[in-house]
């Protein structure tokens, strides 16, 4: 009991020590800057004990839960060797970490909002509806597909760096043709796959895969797999903004 409370005190002043430079520069700021008298100060201190109690638990769930089942789950499907189920399970779990997320939902939304303004698409309901599923189901895809590309680059051991140099050299192609309107929109949804749950999964798939290879580093091999997730939205919206205003 006594190692447990040991555990969490130290978690949460670990927590604290990190959201102290995000206090301080607000502090900063509103007060040095911008010369303002810190209202309700009470209130600010009791959410600030919520976020940092909320942020600690969060971290203690994923050093719990979601880190160890990715990790058991990637070493699992390694073992049983089946080239064609790791992919699936790839794919799989990164459209359906991202096809859900409440964040996509709303980008894809306003998305339909500013297309529907610069003319590129019917300013209708049932013109913004099919046209946010679409984008939503899109960057799921892209995902998805970003796994199955990180996951074969663990398998046969590729450096990452070719991987990302080449997706941003085709992001800089693509922004130069694609709508205007779609490029902001493109990069945005680059940033909403880095979710509180796509993250620590898709990181504990990429630790637990490279740890049950023989040769694989886990820290050299294991990580990257967010990068690709975050790139390759990039890419298929912008594709995506080229199909729609062909």
């Amino acid at each position: 009991m006594n190692g447990t409370f040991g555990g969490m005190i130290g978690l949460l002043a670990a927590t604290a020590r990190d959201l102290m430079p995000i206090v301080v520069i607000v502090g900063f700021f509103q007060i040095v800057v911008l010369r303002q008298p810190v209202d309700n100060i009470g209130s600010l201190a009791l959410g600030f004990l919520f976020v940092l109690l909320g942020l600690a638990l969060f971290i203690r769930g994923l050093e719990l839960a979601l880190f160890p089942l990715g990790e058991a789950l990637a070493e699992a499907m390694a073992l049983r060797g089946s080239f064609a189920l790791l992919m699936l399970f790839s794919f799989g779990l990164g459209f359906g970490t991202t096809v859900a997320e409440p964040a996509l939902i709303a980008i894809g939304a306003e998305a339909t909002r500013v297309m529907a303004g610069a003319g590129v698409i019917l300013d209708d309901a049932e013109t913004h509806e099919r046209i946010s599923t679409a984008l939503r189901y899109t960057v799921a895809t892209s995902v998805g597909a970003s796994l199955m590309l990180g996951v074969f680059r663990i398998l046969v051991g590729w450096p990452i760096h070719y991987f990302i140099i080449a997706g941003y050299i085709l992001v800089e192609i693509l922004t130069a043709v694609a709508p205007n309107e779609i490029i902001g929109i493109a990069y945005d949804s680059g940033g909403v796959t880095t979710s509180t749950i796509t993250v620590p999964l898709v990181t504990a798939l990429g630790v637990g895969l490279a740890s049950s290879i023989k040769g694989r580093n886990p820290m050299v091999d294991g990580f990257g797999l967010v990068a690709f997730a975050s790139l390759m939205p990039i890419i298929f919206v912008l594709i995506f903004g080229l199909v729609v205003a062909a």
